[in-house]
């Protein structure tokens, strides 16, 4: 796991204590041959269904990714919580940033990665945790994620679940935890944006 916990901790400012966590959860290894980091989302009975490979070698944008052959899109990185609220986000990376952003109580809600902007994982979810009442969409700051977060809070809206969304200043959660480290020393705090659907 040392070049992985590297990855999220120093590169993409992760939290320790956070991805300590999902490793602890089998949610989160490292690929023995090519050091990949890999995020595992599991079924109702604790068995992996999905999995995604995230290069760690360099973190330009057009860095290694995929998933792995095989996998379940019904099935996310996720954490389940007890509390009746669910965070959704694209990808699992900002799942860990926000959660580095907003940690008091963090393991009471309920936090899911779709791996795009398709709902077909959220509504897995949903079916699966009858105790979710209230969704906040924190999809990314772009055409697509805020398109997306217009169309899948409508789609909730109607089948009663209690909608907001929470969007970063930057293109994503990722980007605003690294700002966020980069500007501590100098007590520079960019707002974060919650839109009013």
């Amino acid at each position: 796991m040392r070049r992985v916990f590297a990855y999220l901790t120093k590169e993409r400012c992760i939290d320790p204590e956070i991805v300590s966590h999902f490793v602890h959860a089998k949610a989160i290894y490292e690929d023995a041959k090519y050091h990949n980091v890999i995020f595992v989302g599991h079924d109702e009975n604790g068995v992996a269904r999905f999995a995604c490979k995230r290069g760690t070698a360099s973190y330009a944008a057009s860095g290694f990714k995929r998933d792995v052959a095989g996998s379940d899109k019904r099935y996310g990185f996720s954490h389940a919580g007890k509390s009746g609220k669910l965070y959704v986000f694209e990808a699992p990376i900002d799942l860990l940033a926000y959660i580095s952003l907003h940690k008091q109580n963090w393991q009471q809600e309920s936090y899911l990665a779709l791996g795009g902007v398709s709902d077909r994982t959220l509504l897995h979810f949903l079916e699966q945790h009858s105790n979710v009442s209230s969704v906040c969409l924190c999809l990314d700051n772009d055409r697509a994620g805020l398109e997306a977060i217009q169309r899948i809070g409508q789609a909730l809206r109607e089948n009663g679940y209690i909608v907001t969304a929470h969007v970063s200043h930057y293109k994503d959660w990722n980007q605003q935890l690294q700002e966020t480290c980069r500007m501590r020393d100098q007590h520079i705090q960019k707002p974060e944006q919650t839109l009013r659907l």
